[in-house]
């Protein structure tokens, strides 16, 4: 739908199908990200509050939100419960972001719910506090839609950037996970690691537990302080719970859980890579609190089964078998080493031929230093996204990092369309060899689509 359309419906009324309703929210992508709470304070209150009918569990951190998500919702469900799941950035279409028992919110329900929030949000923009952003309306979509349509027991809810000024930190959770902190979005949440674990801490509230797997002392540090001012206790990774790996191998992981309440041995994990050891011990501890606090109930085979059932999109995923080609949404340093390790220790291949495109924003160099010493192939293509990182620029820096390491053998390709860059990979990965396509979400929703489905991914954040 053009601008000029997009007016005349809004100008129209209410929208008559989610695809009018979905284009509205994305074409308030310009108004950009603004850090604070006002507008969704102001929503929240116009709406009447339906934050306050719901039972949060609120995750932030650099990388394994994600996971950390899909482990809680997947047992959660299969527990007999109602679950909510917010998560960000969609991988294929809009509706993916906003779920109930792992389904897709109904288009008819998405368009009732954006017709209530329009109107207010326009109220709002004509107002001191300006245009409510793209992700604070789908924020509010998400709270009406739990809140007065679907009526879960809990809601999985994951932060969108940082955590004291992202727009979900409006809620008052019932537990706080704060699945580690990085290098990624340095740029908005600070430019150490301190301040970023600063930014994410501010998602714990008064006496609302938290548990976490940061392992930096600084970041501890901040951890530690801010639980504290807030009278809240944390449960640290290798501190008050910890897992112990047994093995490791491609689509099969398992490891023994130990807590402060009890000990749970030889629990088993689809998804692959190191890292999800510690993202499933995260999600057990924080099921552990619920135990407690909340009793909820989870019974231990299913417990098992649900880990084990667990599965998110874009991570680490095997999407094609002949020729492999596994995605990976990894975009930062921390994401690309623990792609390396899982590379190196879970993934067999004779070659390895690898597809990168980026968004402007993030750091390539130590990103690449992880990947380049594995790889035969390197095509730098472009996500189809306005802040897209060039390709022959990418491929510049990566000449340069492979000259460093002293690396002349690997065949560096640009090809800025990423259609015709999955071609060429396609055609170079023989039998035994391994396709890798990473990078930006945005990049792995379109790849995803288009080899699952045959069709283009929606966009958005």
């Amino acid at each position: 739908m053009s601008e000029t359309n997009v007016t005349a419906q809004q100008t129209a009324g209410a929208f008559r199908t989610a695809a009018e309703a979905v284009n509205w929210i994305v074409h308030l992508i310009p108004f950009g990200i603004k850090p604070g709470l006002k507008r969704m304070e102001k929503l929240m209150e116009l709406l009447d509050h339906p934050e306050r009918r719901l039972k949060f569990i609120h995750v932030a951190g650099t990388n394994g939100k994600g996971s950390v998500c899909a482990f809680l919702t997947e047992v959660l469900k299969q527990s007999g419960y109602d679950v909510g799941t917010f998560t960000s950035p969609y991988i294929e279409k809009y509706s993916d972001r906003i779920r109930l028992n792992g389904e897709n919110i109904p288009d008819e329900d998405l368009v009732r719910v954006v017709n209530k929030i329009k109107p207010l949000a326009d109220e709002i923009a004509a107002s001191e506090l300006g245009q409510p952003t793209m992700f604070e309306v789908s924020t509010a979509v998400a709270i009406e839609y739990f809140a007065h349509v679907a009526y879960p027991d809990f809601v999985v809810w994951e932060t969108g950037l940082g955590g004291r000024l992202d727009s979900t930190n409006v809620v008052a959770p019932i537990l706080s996970v704060i699945t580690n902190i990085g290098h990624d979005h340095m740029e908005i949440l600070g430019d150490s690691i301190a301040k970023v674990a600063a930014e994410k801490a501010g998602i714990i509230k008064p006496g609302v537990p938290v548990v976490s797997a940061v392992g930096q002392p600084e970041a501890v540090e901040v951890l530690d302080r801010t639980a504290k001012e807030k009278n809240s206790t944390l449960y640290l990774l290798d501190r008050q719970f910890r897992y112990e790996a047994l093995s490791s191998r491609e689509n099969d992981q398992t490891f023994h859980f130990y807590s402060p309440f009890r000990n749970i041995p030889d629990l088993g994990i689809s998804m692959n890579g190191r890292h999800q050891f510690q993202n499933a011990a995260v999600s057990v501890m924080a099921l552990e609190l619920l135990r407690q606090y909340y009793a909820l109930i989870v019974e231990d085979d299913v417990l098992v089964k649900a880990l084990k059932d667990t599965r998110w999109a874009g991570r680490m995923e095997m999407i094609s078998q002949t020729p492999r080609i596994l995605i990976d949404g990894a975009h930062n340093p921390e994401g690309g080493a623990v792609l390396a390790q899982a590379l190196k220790e879970t993934y067999t291949y004779n070659k390895l031929h690898f597809v990168m495109g980026m968004l402007s924003t993030k750091n390539h160099s130590e990103y690449l230093r992880h990947i380049l010493p594995l790889v035969d192939t390197l095509i730098l293509t472009e996500p189809d996204w306005h802040k897209k990182e060039d390709a022959a620029k990418l491929a510049e820096l990566a000449r340069t990092l492979l000259q460093e390491i002293g690396r002349t053998d690997v065949d560096v390709i640009v090809e800025p369309d990423w259609k015709a860059a999955l071609e060429q990979v396609k055609g170079r990965t023989a039998k035994d060899d391994l396709a890798v396509v990473s990078g930006t979400l945005y990049l792995i929703g379109d790849v995803r689509s288009w080899i699952l489905h045959q069709s283009d991914s929606e966009k958005g954040w």
